[in-house]
């Protein structure tokens, strides 16, 4: 593959086939077929770069793209994978079109529902052609999110991401997609100014936008010195003026996880989204800012992060996320809200893992097996909880399909005697989620506490109660929705079709697979967290 610049491919791909889907109008089936077609081909192109990856090389210089752009500011087109990098893109090209499946009937929902609703999706132009071009523009944000490592260049597929899920939430979600939509783009767009003015400040002292050049004066601490003679703010020294960077970009990967306190639009956006959006929101779009705290903040403000000051206040906001998120969700009545605590505490394992293995930075840092075991982890959890996570709100969208809308916790029972096949797939994504050994769910879960514990025990116990909540809200699911004496107004409710079967069982056995050989994806990943881990050593 030398010499075809594939990463560009693969993410100018999505973006002109949505401006072709969103040019088609009312053609509703010309328009789902290309968006659906634009999604399997990248999704092809993700599996040729996962077979062309060198596993034993751990390092972010593969299927490397590099052109001057604007030099004066230092803005490069740079674009390059490693193991991290690689997991997400497939992750983004497996949810893509899962999405796209969920949706398919889209607009013809809308038009059933009749009244204002109808009119605002259909008469007024909101049709499944919009809706499929902004999903590819979505999943063209992502892949750039993903490959890009110059600030500039990365910052505008950042940006790219949010302004076509704010729209896919607000011209077609629920009741109160207004609020939640309004919510979730003035969250996420303060975080954004956030970081945008703490790399800027980042420039004026250093003239880089690079992220591996930044991760080497953060290293060495080059970079501190560089902000304190270059601004200088007021009386600050050089510490306070380093944090205060540090806090601007850090507030930006924090909304989009979330980590709690900065959560609250997620339920309402996750609740009132329709389930295909939902399904990228919490599949891949919450992964970029656990990808952001990987790849952009542990590398460039490391020593930061391991502050002892700095390092209670996280430490403790990730042990809040996880067991809070969890019992938020036990408190639920709604399926989606319920399955939207879930996420938040899914990805506060991820923030533990991270926050944890910054605590051991500097020339003496040690415990590195247990380093390079969280973060293993950590990567697993990304993906994995992507695919849980997807296919149980999957799950979702037909359960309120046949109900005609409805999804609370209390709305049905004994779903299994009339519906054993939904009911039986459903389950084994809710024991993935609840992390049921033997499915994808507890490799990255076990291997995060296994290297967490260590590193921070305090913490690392605290969060188990995060585990226990969710294994009681996950079987309050089974029972409340699939077991129990049959409501009778659910008599006809209708299993899965022959056709949903076959869709279904391809990330209910990707689940199995990667539960029993995760060696699939950690030998992908490993030389990836070596090197990191390695790089911590400063």
């Amino acid at each position: 593959m030398k010499g075809i610049p594939i990463l560009t491919i693969l993410t100018l791909l999505p973006l002109f086939a949505g401006i072709i889907v969103a040019g088609l109008g009312e053609q509703r089936k010309l328009a789902r077929g290309i968006a659906f077609g634009s999604s399997l081909l990248s999704l092809a192109l993700a599996l040729l770069l996962w077979r062309s990856f060198d596993a034993a090389n751990g390092q972010l210089n593969q299927f490397i793209e590099q052109h001057q752009w604007i030099p004066s500011l230092g803005i490069q087109y740079f674009v390059a994978v490693d193991g991290l990098g690689l997991l997400m893109v497939l992750l983004t090209a497996i949810i893509t079109p899962m999405a796209m499946l969920a949706s398919w009937n889209i607009a013809d929902q809308a038009d059933r529902r009749g009244g204002q609703d109808a009119q605002a999706r259909g008469s007024n132009g909101y049709g499944s052609h919009l809706f499929f071009a902004l999903v590819l523009f979505l999943q063209a944000g992502l892949f750039g999110t993903f490959t890009a490592l110059n600030f500039f260049h990365w910052f505008i597929f950042w940006e790219l991401s949010l302004i076509p899920a704010f729209f896919l939430v607000r011209l077609w979600g629920g009741s109160q997609r207004a609020p939640a939509a309004t919510q979730f783009f003035i969250y996420t767009m303060v975080g954004s100014v956030a970081m945008l003015l703490a790399f800027l400040a980042i420039f004026l002292a250093t003239g880089k936008f690079d992220f591996t050049a930044l991760a080497e004066l953060g290293r060495t601490g080059t970079l501190a010195s560089a902000l304190s003679a270059k601004l200088g703010w007021y009386s600050l020294n050089t510490g306070a003026l380093t944090l205060i960077i540090f806090g601007g970009i850090l507030l930006g990967f924090a909304v989009k996880v979330p980590l709690m306190p900065f959560h609250t639009w997620l339920p309402a956006t996750y609740a009132e989204a329709p389930s295909g959006v939902t399904m990228l929101l919490t599949g891949v779009m919450s992964k970029m800012g656990v990808y952001g705290f990987i790849r952009i903040l542990l590398p460039i403000f490391g020593v930061q992060l391991g502050e002892p000051r700095v390092q209670t206040v996280l430490l403790s906001l990730a042990v809040i996320t996880i067991v809070f998120s969890a019992c938020a969700a036990f408190a639920q009545r709604d399926l989606k809200r319920m399955l939207a605590y879930s996420s938040i505490n899914h990805l506060g394992y991820c923030l533990l893992g991270i926050f944890a293995v910054a605590k051991f930075i500097g020339p003496d840092a040690d415990l590195a097996t247990q380093k390079a075991a969280a973060l293993n982890g950590v990567f697993l959890q990304m993906f994995n909880h992507g695919l849980t996570a997807a296919t149980l709100f999957w799950f979702v969208a037909l359960i309120e399909k046949r109900s005609g809308g409805l999804r609370g916790l209390n709305d049905f029972g004994g779903l299994r005697k009339v519906a054993p096949i939904f009911c039986g797939l459903m389950g084994i994504a809710l024991f993935s989620s609840l992390g049921l050994p033997g499915l994808n769910g507890f490799v990255g879960e076990f291997l995060i506490f296994k290297g967490v514990f260590p590193l921070a025990m305090c913490s690392a116990s605290l969060s188990v109660i995060g585990l226990l909540v969710t294994a009681i809200f996950i079987l309050t699911i089974l029972q409340r929705v699939f077991n129990g004496p049959l409501n009778e107004k659910w008599a006809k409710f209708p299993d899965l079709s022959p056709g949903e079967i076959g869709l279904l069982l391809i990330p209910i056995v990707l689940m199995f697979v990667l539960g029993l050989y995760p060696r699939l994806v950690l030998d992908v990943i490993n030389p990836t967290v070596v090197q990191m881990v390695e790089q911590l050593k400063f």
